[in-house]
């Protein structure tokens, strides 16, 4: 499989705080990688890099083996980046569907009558059909929670960035968004997903990527990654077996 991102070696600092220090990944067609890594990591700034809200110092970005480490996010967005935010933020005056309008109009620019039968495909496919015609700010967190992975497909990304999008969900409902990214991923949408609920992660992702303080620390099979005593020390604050 071809690669749909690459990263090089890639540096962000603000001040005297490195954010991310020479990092470099790579994602491919159709592959599901998983980001982890203690609060303060560096995860949100890789997201920012990836997406083109944040330049970074040095460094290369990557997508569908075009350099775009000085496009800005609306051109990423339109090549097939899409992205969700670890909280989210609807038009909360809008119906979702409206919301997904948005998206489809203004990600990929799609023609009327397409885009309004997208939305709806992205409806049913997050589970969020029943809700089409509900105002966005009376959702609850489960719905909102789908509606920012929605608005995000609705730009219809061939790479899809997903931040913590099962923190503060139950069991139940984590579940049920596990498997709502499963069928995504089964319909060859890439997905880079941040996530601190690691059995979600699990669960979906093919390879496990874990940094600190902006560097990669580990890489490689999830469950492998998982039982290294370094990322249990440092992710979990668990004391190694030696």
């Amino acid at each position: 499989m071809q690669e749909i991102l690459k990263l090089v070696d890639v540096s962000k600092a603000y001040g005297s705080l490195t954010v991310t220090d020479h990092l470099s990944l790579s994602v491919r067609e159709g592959e599901a990688l998983g980001v982890i890594g203690p609060n303060g990591a560096g995860k949100s700034t890789l997201f920012n890099i990836i997406a083109g809200g944040v330049k970074p110092d040095a460094g290369e970005v990557h997508y569908s083996g075009i350099e775009v480490t000085s496009s800005r996010a609306p051109r990423r967005c339109r090549m097939g980046i899409g992205r969700s935010y670890q909280i989210p933020h609807p038009f909360v005056g809008m119906t979702v569907y409206e919301n997904l309008l948005v998206g489809a109009a203004f990600g990929e620019d799609m023609p009327r009558e397409e885009g309004f039968q997208h939305a709806a495909n992205v409806l049913e496919q997050t589970g969020l059909i029943d809700k089409a015609n509900v105002r966005a700010g009376t959702l609850t967190l489960l719905e909102r929670k789908r509606l920012e992975m929605a608005r995000a497909l609705a730009t219809r990304p061939r790479l899809l960035l997903l931040d913590e999008i099962a923190g503060g969900l139950t069991e139940h409902e984590c579940h049920e968004l596990v498997e709502t990214i499963q069928d995504i991923r089964k319909s060859g949408v890439s997905i880079i997903w941040i996530e601190h609920i690691v059995h979600a992660l699990l669960a979906v992702v093919d390879r496990l990527i874990v940094i600190n303080f902006g560097k990669k620390i580990a890489e490689g099979d999830p469950h492998e990654v998982m039982k290294s005593t370094e990322v249990q020390q440092i992710y979990m604050g668990l004391e190694g077996d030696g």
